[in-house]
């Protein structure tokens, strides 16, 4: 069953647990990372070797350490938005991606606005003829979903509700072909 993503609540959207074990592997493989780079970023600026890091004053040294954890997070950032950007060149959609990163989907396009490529997905058309009307189905650049417009042989014409994004265009062709069925006029 889809659920629209109009339903999705930020509530809805917590970022993954680790457990206790993996945090700790985690702490120390950053830490054992983290060590080296500030070493050698104190080493830089005081002009000292990077053995006597620690023989400094101790603010000295936790100042120089958050220095470098702030170089480490430009880093993480930097290599989070290249996933955000590989992900919507994979066709995630922006709703996927703040559900991925525990936001909303408006957090996450404001978050990586060029993560998904506008263009190259308002470039999706494709179009359908049934039962004497016709149909287009188009990838919608706002969620990453695919929506339908069409008009059926008897005149009528109608598209998905602004709440329907349909995951793959084959559910939207079929949405579409429901709806040139029901307004075609021999009664096909």
């Amino acid at each position: 069953m889809r659920i629209p993503h109009s339903v999705t609540k930020v509530t809805d959207m917590m970022p993954p647990e680790i457990t206790t074990a993996e945090e700790t592997a985690l702490d120390k493989a950053l830490l054992d990372a983290l060590n080296p780079l500030a070493s050698a970023m104190r080493a830089r600026a005081t002009g000292l070797p990077e053995e006597r890091m620690w023989d400094a004053d101790p603010i000295d040294v936790t100042l120089s350490i958050l220095t470098t954890w702030k170089v480490v997070d430009a880093e993480v950032k930097r290599l989070t938005a290249i996933a955000a950007r590989t992900a919507g060149s994979y066709g995630a959609s922006y709703e996927q991606l703040g559900a991925a990163w525990g936001i909303t989907r408006q957090g996450a396009r404001k978050k990586w606005p060029e993560a998904i490529d506008r263009s190259a997905s308002a470039a999706e058309t494709s179009f359908i003829e049934l039962c004497g009307g016709s149909a287009e189905l188009s990838r919608d650049p706002s969620s990453g979903g695919w929506r339908w417009t069409g008009q059926g042989a008897d005149g009528t014409r109608d598209e998905a509700d602004s709440a329907s994004h349909y995951a793959t265009k084959e559910e939207a062709a079929a949405h579409a072909g429901a709806f040139l069925k029901e307004h075609a006029t021999d009664g096909r």
